[in-house]
């Protein structure tokens, strides 16, 4: 069994107990980008992996959801952000970079710019890498997305003069959580094993919903940012699968669909036994 991460500090939660030794997971972690471990789990190189919303409702067919484990927001995310040298209603034809990393991220701010802000941008896609603080110089832009850790690097820079956080964006228009990522098994996985996984990663999550202020202080080791600011953000975010989460999550699915950029479909979760 083959269980994806992404390495950014908003998982920290879930695998912190792991990470430690305190939870123990019948599975071999692989660590990789959000994009990365969606391509992973498509190709049956992973059996449970946290993977982007839209992988899931791309391939509903082939995944279980794990029930009550997801990383979500209901307001402000602080890691999923539009940096702006314009007003967001005002980059209609303008040049927006977008991160490869989050397939989930660029298709919300598609649906913002098309429904909300009634924009059309000019979008080009960058390596994940070049997202960050050092390499935006080389890509003339007039706006760009920027995911996890660089997210917050770039917040805490005031180098734009508009930033648009996307979960809030979300929820000034929808009044629902936004859920951007979960945590989904293969259907031709044992089910058995998945069940472990996934009893293992809901108590690593309560254990680090519990531990925040120490799972803070090595995400501000690893990032470089204040620890006071990563547990704010750890604790803004949500981490589990709710009525309400759903919502969102199905709402979001539905406006998808109505673009044309998944398919319609139901959501499955994987059985109790």
């Amino acid at each position: 069994m083959r269980l994806g991460r992404i390495p950014y500090v908003n998982c920290l939660p879930v695998y912190g107990a792991i990470d430690r030794g305190i939870e123990s997971v019948p599975a071999e972690l692989i660590t990789g980008t959000a994009a990365e471990l969606n391509d992973l789990l498509a190709a049956g190189e992973l059996q449970v992996s946290v993977v982007s919303a839209v992988e899931y409702a791309r391939n509903a067919a082939a995944y279980h959801l794990l029930p009550d484990l997801a990383i979500s927001c209901d307001g402000p995310v602080h890691s999923v952000m539009l940096f702006s040298c314009r007003p967001v209603e005002k980059l209609d034809a303008a040049a927006v970079l977008l991160t490869a990393s989050s397939r989930t991220s660029v298709l919300l701010l598609e649906l913002l710019c098309r429904h909300r802000w009634m924009v059309s941008p000019r979008f080009a896609t960058v390596r994940a890498e070049a997202a960050d603080l050092r390499a935006l110089e080389g890509f003339p832009h007039e706006a760009v997305l920027v995911i996890g850790d660089a997210a917050l690097h770039l917040a805490a820079s005031g180098r734009y003069p508009h930033v648009v956080d996307l979960g809030a964006a979300w929820k000034e228009w929808t009044g629902l959580p936004f859920v951007f990522a979960v945590w989904a098994a293969r259907r031709d996985a044992n089910q058995a094993t998945v069940r472990l996984v996934h009893q293992a990663l809901v108590r690593s999550r309560d254990w680090g919903l519990a531990h925040l202020e120490l799972l803070a202080a090595g995400a501000a080791e690893q990032t470089g940012i204040l620890p006071a600011t990563c547990q704010a953000y750890l604790a803004d975010l949500d981490y589990a699968l709710s009525y309400r989460h759903l919502a969102g999550l199905t709402d979001f699915f539905r406006r998808l669909a109505q673009d044309g950029l998944v398919p319609d479909g139901s959501l499955s979760f994987l059985s109790a036994a």
